[in-house]
């Protein structure tokens, strides 16, 4: 069992509904407005699937899997190298908690801190390394997508907008269409 929430626009509300209510065995969806006004967040708890079920995937759930997605070496094709990354990330953390205004580190941040983990967690799986980077990774991608939800436009959402339910099953495709799409407009 697990906990979900979704921050939508109520025009995507019923899709939403549709899509969880189709992929897992859900308690009664509870909806609650958004702190913006222009969305609602959606409330459930939902059990995993019978594992066999998984087997009899349709063409659909196939189109929102990883093949959905940019390749890793598509879209970090261009990304500087990963000591560069982690010492970008440092400092700009830095920057930001020493500022005498409180400033807060922008989406660059978050796409860019995800992307990294990301990359290092791809890293480890090609070593055949088991040692949770993946979760870490996917935890930065939730992040991403959270602030993502919580603002308007600056993402592409494409394929799949942060409230999409392929986004939220694939975290890190998600980091990895932004980051696409980010870098090739550097």
């Amino acid at each position: 069992m697990f906990d979900i929430r979704i921050i939508c626009d109520p025009a995507d509300e019923q899709d939403i509904t549709r899509a969880l209510t189709a992929a897992f065995e859900c308690d009664p969806i509870q909806r609650r407005p958004a702190h913006n006004g222009h969305r609602v967040r959606l409330y459930t708890k939902a059990f995993h699937p019978d594992p066999a079920a998984l087997l009899n995937d349709t063409p659909e759930t196939t189109e929102a899997g990883p093949t959905a997605w940019p390749a890793p070496e598509d879209a970090y094709a261009t990304a500087p190298g990963i000591t560069y990354e982690i010492a970008w990330t440092a400092s700009t953390a830095r920057t930001a908690t020493e500022s005498p205004h409180g400033d807060d580190v922008d989406r660059e941040y978050w796409l860019r801190k995800a992307a990294l983990l990301d990359r290092i967690a791809l890293e480890h799986e090609a070593d055949g390394v088991r040692n949770g980077t993946d979760e870490i990774a996917a935890h930065a991608a939730r992040q991403l997508i959270e602030i993502d939800q919580d603002t308007e436009g600056d993402y592409s959402g494409a394929p799949y907008g942060p409230e999409h339910p392929a986004t939220l099953a694939h975290p890190r495709g998600y980091v990895r269409q932004e980051y696409a799409r980010w870098s090739d407009n550097q």
